[in-house]
């Protein structure tokens, strides 16, 4: 059964959030060092995705923290974010095992030159 695809900022928020809960900033960090500073989220941005995330069940609050005066909001990954993000993983690896066969014809092995 075929799934709508995600965007990469859901795609990358739900990877990090399968380790443990995370807080805001944590996300940031986390998304930034898992793609090498290739995606830099804002944090606008974070919570616009986590509010689509909560409001489609893929994650919920976990707890609040105070930490130096400031209020933490940790969030975690649900079992139908656990299964969503599978769901999209099996279709990127389908994408890539189509395009990577295409691109032997081009004399690319394994998708690099």
């Amino acid at each position: 059964m075929a799934h709508e695809a995600m965007n990469e900022q859901t795609f990358l928020v739900l990877t990090v959030l399968a380790d443990e809960p995370l807080h805001g900033y944590a996300i940031v960090r986390a998304v930034g060092e898992m793609t090498e500073e290739r995606v830099r989220l804002r944090v606008g941005t974070l919570y616009g995705v986590l509010d689509r995330l909560v409001a489609g069940g893929l994650v919920e609050h976990d707890r609040d923290e105070v930490h130096q005066g400031r209020l933490r909001r940790y969030y975690r990954l649900t079992n139908a974010g656990a299964q969503a993000l599978h769901a999209e993983v099996a279709r990127l690896n389908s994408n890539v095992r189509a395009a990577t066969a295409r691109l032997r014809a081009w004399g690319f092995e394994g998708g690099t030159a």
